[in-house]
């Protein structure tokens, strides 16, 4: 499998992936009080939501009183993020760019990256830039939450085909190899009656030490680390790793 180095610009699009499904979206007001309960926020607090997608998680912040910025490359999930927000009476700032270039500087109380939505470049220094614009966004002493897939559970627990039943009755063929740091998926979509619909995504995986490391280079300070919105401590038998880091106050 050959993978475009920029496969992001057609893989997030609603005709073919959207990450809020009605599942997603009703485990947001949970995962949302446990980030809350970790970043300490007050009322008016500013935050960043990089990669906010369709915005299931900032519209929650902004229902708590936040200042809530969504930043994320696709335009659709933007504009559903908006109407997501206008329905449920909140608003939110909602910039459209890359991650690698982030431009803010220290105007964020908190950031937070959720549900897999870093490690998507295949060269680790892009990945830095990253974690250099977050901690350059955030105000000194500001705290930073990054929500991704655990790297040891990914190696433990491989299987290079798999199959999983979506919600609206169609299938999902997962093939999935490894490359030296990461994994290169093919998702295809199958449906009856419609043609099927395939694409590939890179991710590349991050145990607490390799994503320690990244964060002290970029001027973050790991705090804490889970193995899931319920608190559970971080182990190679859970499937996520959720990091709690701050940025270094003389950075």
């Amino acid at each position: 499998m050959k993978i475009n180095h920029e496969w992001h610009r057609d893989f997030f699009k609603n005709s073919f992936y959207n990450p809020a499904s009605p599942a997603s979206v009703a485990k947001a007001p949970e995962e949302v009080r446990f980030l809350l309960k970790h970043l300490k926020l007050k009322k008016g607090a500013k935050l960043l939501d990089l990669c906010c997608g369709p915005g299931r998680h900032a519209v929650e912040f902004a229902k708590k009183g936040l200042s809530v910025t969504g930043y994320d490359f696709s335009g659709e999930y933007l504009q559903e993020a908006a109407r997501r927000a206008k329905k449920k009476k909140t608003a939110l700032r909602l910039i459209r760019g890359d991650m690698r270039r982030l431009k803010f500087k220290d105007e964020f109380d908190a950031a937070v990256n959720l549900f897999t939505s870093f490690g998507y470049f295949q060269k680790f220094p892009d990945d830095l830039k990253v974690l250099k614009g977050v901690a350059r966004g955030l105000k000194p002493g500001g705290r930073f939450m990054l929500d991704t897939m655990n790297g040891e559970f990914v190696r433990k627990n491989f299987h290079p085909r798999s199959w999983a039943k979506m919600p609206d009755g169609s299938y999902r063929l997962d093939e999935t190899i490894f490359k030296k740091d990461g994994v290169l998926v093919a998702w295809t979509f199958l449906k009856a009656g419609k043609k099927p619909a395939g694409r590939l995504f890179f991710v590349r995986l991050y145990s607490k030490k390799t994503i320690t490391a990244a964060m002290k280079k970029a001027g973050l300070t790991p705090l804490k680390f889970w193995g899931g919105f319920s608190g559970k401590p971080l182990t190679d038998k859970t499937n996520r790793l959720i990091a709690l880091a701050v940025k270094n106050k003389l950075h």
